[in-house]
């Protein structure tokens, strides 16, 4: 019986763990790169009819082009209209899968008029870009991005350390206003004693240790 309720468990916990999901528009479906996220095993791959994009990982749409591709709906403007929809995403992603340059090449385009474009998509449309090698690079590309998206977002921490001590959690207090480092932090302790005079300590009184420093530091306070 003990047994039993011990493999439940164990069921229960794989079961608990959240497999990043791709969901590829239905058209990709004959593409290599469905193939190659299919034989992925750490990832949940979903194919659907999607209105806007070949791709949604999270909250990001991913509109994949080959070099051809690319080239022909710059020419006839349809990645224009693609783009513009793309707008109801706050975070977009477009992917360009091939070797350009051979391709500017044999169709006799000037390196600068895909430079503008490339810019243009960037800055006007605030899509960022991905140049892939071929199909393979790409799943890789959007199996990592899901693994990312799956992950708890984590706060930045300030400091390289977490304070244990007092003296240190105090220290570790003071620098993080904005041009205070160790040596002011220690200064301002030595003369004040406790955070709570620091903070209730008039301009005038912490002028004497931060100096320059003393405006922003008093802004900050009372801001």
């Amino acid at each position: 019986m003990l047994y039993n309720i011990f493999e439940k468990l164990k069921k229960r916990k794989k079961k608990s763990k959240k497999t990043p999901l791709i969901i590829a528009d239905i058209h990709e479906k004959d593409s290599m790169i469905l193939a190659e996220l299919k034989s992925n095993q750490d990832i949940n791959l979903k194919i659907k009819s999607l209105k806007i994009g070949d791709y949604l990982i999270g909250n990001i749409i991913i509109e994949r082009k080959t070099i051809s591709d690319f080239t022909n709906s710059m020419i006839n403007k349809r990645l224009i209209q693609q783009l513009s929809q793309m707008q109801k995403y706050k975070n977009k992603l477009l992917i360009i899968e091939g070797e350009i340059l051979s391709l500017l090449e044999e169709e006799n385009i000037h390196p600068n008029s895909i430079r503008g474009f490339i810019l243009s998509i960037i800055t006007n449309y605030e899509t960022n870009i991905i140049f892939t090698k071929d199909y393979q690079d790409t799943a890789q590309y959007l199996i990592t991005l899901a693994k990312q998206q799956s992950k708890p977002i984590t706060k930045i921490s300030f400091h390289s350390r977490i304070p244990k001590t007092k003296s240190e959690q105090k220290s570790y207090i003071l620098e993080a206003f904005p041009k205070i480092g160790p040596k002011k932090a220690e200064l301002l302790l030595k003369k004040f004693k406790t955070l709570k005079n620091v903070f209730n300590a008039s301009e005038e009184d912490i002028n004497e240790v931060l100096k320059n420093r003393t405006r922003d530091f008093m802004n900050l306070l009372n801001s």
